[in-house]
């Protein structure tokens, strides 16, 4: 009989084998079997290439309703509901090694938005690690703030606590135990608090917790939803590297086709979710790195399936990673995908969790572990198959293969496939234009060339160093045993105007 750390590692080992066999697999049969490798590339195209045309219907959907979206009145909207009065909003801001300014820009957002700030409390929650810089921060910031709001909470989560690791999760964690007796004991119920987890560098839409109540008072079963906006990296994306432009608009145009088919959805980032649930689930796990898709998972193994992602089509503005030098930023953003990629580490939890839950249904079970493993295996492989490993046999292969003419007429065969899969990237170049903030006045207007298409050339490169690269470390460090731990993205030193 094997142990649960035994059943772990093999689960773990899983989407490292498939992707680093696909690799080996590839190099060596290209010397030695190329027309497997070529029958395979071709195979592995087409589905991309299928795999892009049937998504870009989704991404062209989101795109709409998020234009269409951003344009009402989300608050006149809540002030036609009965039971509007008795919602309050929780908003958690874990913050570690930021300024007061970058802090204070996200408070403002908050305080000056369409619903009403009296309504809203605000837990600040800082680290045991960075107690000199937060205690600064507080005494800077809640004098200013704390009348703005309902309540203003702060919270310190202490360092080398036993079973949790450093990093956003067991701050969470920490900070959600700390303030919920304080919430009881002003009278409120669970499930009349809607709890939101922001990074702290985030910029809401003005109307967002207007749009939030809405949707929560109209929904039904609102407390078995989490709530997801469409993540923007705009708050410095003009002074940010071309390189790192390109990966985060590919996030946002990820999350918008994810919006338009939320039926196996997970959260990312700064999303939203009734205080009942997270009662429930025991708040966030303080012993992962990707905490933001955790605590989805959490709410769908408590409820036995019964708990969806309900689409937000309005924006919250983040930061690019931001740090001192080109290379420095590129090197950040690195460190940044793979910490996304992490998210590798779902994988065994959702098999042994789900193995375990005899009420949720099986076919749910099985769309969720299949996209997991899929995702996980095409964000690593992909890039690597179209632009290297899919050109290698024809490079290496024996002569007496290149007599074949399924030898001679693939390369023009997979260029085709990829011209029709090109028609991704300039409808995404293309929406990006409508997604762009105003150009700083300080930003060169030929700048504007770059960001408007020109960076677009960089793709492949983009798809490869921060895409497959990123991916592939992440998951051969899960199947090999070697924890990553939480690293933070540099931000700006400034506020976003």
């Amino acid at each position: 009989m094997l142990s649960d750390k035994t059943k772990f590692r093999i689960l773990a080992a899983i989407p490292g084998t498939l992707v680093w066999f696909t690799i080996v697999a590839s190099i060596v049969f290209s010397f030695i079997r190329p027309l497997w490798v070529i029958y395979f590339v071709i195979v592995f195209d087409l589905y991309w290439l299928f795999r892009v045309m049937y998504y870009m219907p989704f991404l062209l959907i989101s795109w709409y309703r998020f234009h269409r979206d951003i344009k009402k009145d989300w608050q006149k909207m809540v002030n036609t509901l009965v039971m509007r009065d008795r919602i309050r909003h929780l908003v958690f801001l874990p913050t570690y090694k930021e300024e007061a300014g970058v802090i204070r820009d996200t408070l403002e957002r908050i305080a000056a938005g369409s619903y009403p700030a009296d309504k809203i409390m605000i837990v600040l929650a800082g680290e045991e690690r960075d107690k000199e810089r937060f205690e600064k921060n507080i005494a800077e910031l809640v004098p200013e703030f704390s009348k703005r709001f309902l309540r203003f909470f702060t919270t310190i989560h202490p360092k080398g606590l036993p079973e949790e690791i450093p990093g956003k999760g067991s701050n969470l964690n920490w900070s959600g135990h700390e303030v919920l007796p304080q919430l009881l004991e002003m009278g409120l119920k669970p499930e009349d608090v809607i709890v939101s987890s922001f990074d702290v560098d985030t910029i809401i839409h003005p109307q967002y917790f207007s749009c939030l109540t809405y949707l929560y008072l109209t929904v039904p079963n609102p407390t078995l939803s989490s709530y997801q906006p469409v993540p923007l990296y705009n708050n410095n994306l003009w002074e940010s590297p071309a390189a790192v432009r390109v990966a985060m608009f590919g996030t946002t145009f990820w999350l918008m086709t994810e919006l338009s088919r939320p039926e196996r959805m997970m959260t990312f980032s700064s999303h939203s979710m009734s205080l009942k649930m997270l009662i429930d689930v025991g708040f966030w796990q303080k012993d992962i790195v990707s905490e933001d898709s955790r605590i989805f998972l959490q709410g769908l193994l408590r409820y036995h399936g019964d708990y969806r992602v309900t689409p937000m089509y309005l924006p919250v503005s983040m930061d690019t990673v931001m740090t001192g030098s080109y290379t420095q930023a590129l090197f950040a953003l690195y460190k940044q995908l793979r910490r996304w990629a992490w998210g590798v580490e779902n994988f065994p939890y959702m098999v042994k969790a789900f193995a375990k839950d005899k009420e949720m249904p099986l076919g749910l079970k099985f769309a969720f572990i299949f996209k997991q493993i899929e995702g996980m295996y095409t964000w690593a492989t992909a890039p690597l198959l179209i632009f290297i490993l899919g050109r290698l046999p024809f490079y290496v292969a024996p002569q007496n293969f290149r007599e074949f003419a399924v030898f001679q007429n693939t390369p023009f065969t997979l260029e085709w496939l990829m011209r029709f899969a090109m028609v991704g990237v300039f409808i995404s170049a293309g929406l990006a234009l409508t997604l762009l903030p105003h150009r700083p006045k300080h930003i060169p207007w030929y700048n504007a060339l770059i960001v408007g298409g020109l960076q677009w050339l960089l793709l492949p490169f983009t798809f490869i160093i921060f895409g497959a690269l990123p991916a592939i470390d992440a998951q051969t460090r899960f199947m090999i045993g070697k924890n990553l731990g939480f690293n933070v993205s540099p931000k700006r030193s400034v506020p976003a105007k």
